[in-house]
């Protein structure tokens, strides 16, 4: 039998909330690892009840692993999304194995897919549009999938710099969204500058695209990190945000949070409630409990988590 824990939590103080922040933070999805999830001793004591919790699923990750994630999450009463990257996924009887393993141990009814980073794919998969063209997701019975966004491009899709293939791919992910009946998002890479990820959203609404976008936004974390993480991850010319801020010795010691960028984006969906940016889904590079806690010191009620201390 488990012992019950009685371990007295450190309360997380906070002081006046930002109403417009508060309204955007509603709702946020946070991405996690089995080894980082491994590191949390209660999910329910930092993330609000119903978060949806995304797994990913890292090149050399056994699917044993991401699935006893997925379950203890989905046992703590969390939808879970794990990650389905293309490009490590051998053939369609392996995808229709994986579905049956997040099923069946975990009740998953959701995915993101995406090509994944692996430069040569394992077999017979290269991108997230063959995923989808399968149908297995659909034969599943999944009510929701996602596909990834990329407000400041994709190297590896467009390696000219344009956003030409990128446009392409999600008008052709438009269509399946209309064919589906999956409820389906753009979750996008992290970056630090709200403007050109304003005009990013703008201009995928202006070609046609109307699948609604949970911008990723990178928790806290110390400087050093996110310059690695974001230079490792591809970031395009937001990262002068964090150069710029390292090279101001007062700064380079102190650890960046994302008030800023989340503060421009939540002013301008309140200005404009038809924007396509409906929710934020954060990358916790400087730890799950860290960004947890920034959440719940900026996103007032709506943050407060499952089973607070």
């Amino acid at each position: 039998m488990a012992l019950l824990n009685f371990k007295k939590r450190d309360a997380v103080e906070t002081g006046p909330v930002n109403p417009t922040v508060e309204a955007f933070l509603q709702g946020y999805s946070i991405e996690v690892m089995p080894r980082t999830a491994e590191k949390v001793e209660d999910f329910r004591a930092l993330l609000p009840e119903g978060t949806r919790v995304y797994i990913a699923h890292i090149e050399g990750t056994p699917i044993e692993d991401m699935v006893k994630t997925a379950k203890r999450l989905a046992d703590d009463g969390y939808p879970v999304m794990p990650h389905f990257p293309a490009r490590i996924i051998k053939d369609a009887a392996t995808l229709e194995n994986w579905i049956a393993m997040y099923q069946g141990e975990a009740g998953v009814e959701q995915a993101l897919l995406l090509a994944g980073g692996v430069a040569k794919p394992y077999g017979d998969f290269d991108s997230s549009m063959q995923l989808m063209e399968t149908g297995l997701f659909d034969k599943a019975g999944f009510k929701r999938l996602h596909v990834a966004g990329h407000p400041e491009g994709n190297k590896d899709i467009d390696p000219d710099g344009s956003t030409k293939n990128v446009f392409e791919a999600l008008l052709w992910k438009q269509k399946f969204s209309e064919r589906t009946d999956a409820e389906m998002a753009l979750a996008t890479q992290f970056a630090f500058e709200a403007e050109p990820i304003i005009e990013w959203a703008n201009a995928v609404k202006a070609a046609g695209v109307d699948i609604p976008i949970h911008i990723g936004i990178a928790g806290p974390a110390k400087l050093q990190t996110l310059i690695k993480f974001a230079i490792a991850c591809g970031v395009g010319p937001s990262l002068k945000v964090l150069q710029k801020r390292a090279m101001d010795v007062s700064k380079l010691l102190l650890p960046y949070e994302p008030t800023d960028v989340v503060t421009e984006l939540a002013e301008y969906k309140a200005a404009n409630p038809d924007f396509n940016i409906t929710n934020v889904h954060f990358f916790p590079l400087g730890g799950i409990k860290t960004n947890a806690n920034w959440a719940i010191k900026n996103g007032g009620e709506s943050t407060r988590p499952a089973n607070p201390a």
